[in-house]
């Protein structure tokens, strides 16, 4: 697939499964990731590659961070919480180490880590391998930052839940380019 075929039909894939990809094509990923425009050279990124029983422990930290919010909760919204892990066979994790600096700030680090995420999503699908970005409470959540590793200056800002495309691709609507291009003079 040549890079402006992947860049227009990129859908996300919020339905993984199957096997891990193939060591050659997360080394295409990750070798995109490290592509991503880094003013500075200052690599403000690293990833966490968690799969097979690392997917149980970041079940556990799901888990973990939902029964500190909730004491009380209930067995059914534990094991919900623990899923949300376990829905790819491999999830990736994107953590923003961006640093003060006296001429890069730290929001241009951060937007340098997601492009390096967005790479690594465009290399996915131009290999045929599913893939969608997720967030929400628990990339947040101190109980799960801690057990990944997070260091206090750091964030994270993707969990890229990866794997074989499961069911149809979603249709792609495509946007007017006038809508969010204006011309200033």
């Amino acid at each position: 697939m040549d890079a402006l075929n992947a860049l227009h039909t990129r859908v996300s894939h919020p339905r993984v499964a199957g096997a891990v990809p193939s060591e050659v094509a997360l080394q295409n990923m990750f070798r995109a990731a490290l592509r991503a425009p880094d003013h500075g050279q200052l690599r403000p990124w690293r990833f966490l590659r968690i799969q097979g029983e690392g997917l149980e422990h970041l079940a556990d930290l799901f888990a973990a961070a939902a029964q500190a919010d909730e004491p009380q909760i209930s067995a059914e919204k534990l094991e919900s919480m623990r899923g949300k892990a376990l829905r790819a066979p491999l999830v990736i994790v994107t953590i923003s180490s961006a640093v003060e600096h006296p001429k890069i700030p730290v929001l241009e680090q951060d937007i340098a880590a997601g492009c390096a995420t967005h790479a690594m999503l465009i290399a996915a699908h131009a290999q045929g391998i599913g893939a969608v970005w997720r967030t929400g409470p628990m990339s947040t959540h101190p109980v799960v930052m801690k057990g990944l590793g997070v260091k206090e200056h750091e964030k994270v800002l993707a969990m890229l839940y990866v794997g074989q495309i499961e069911g149809p691709d979603r249709p792609i609507r495509e946007l007017a380019v006038e809508d969010f291009v204006t011309h200033w003079s």
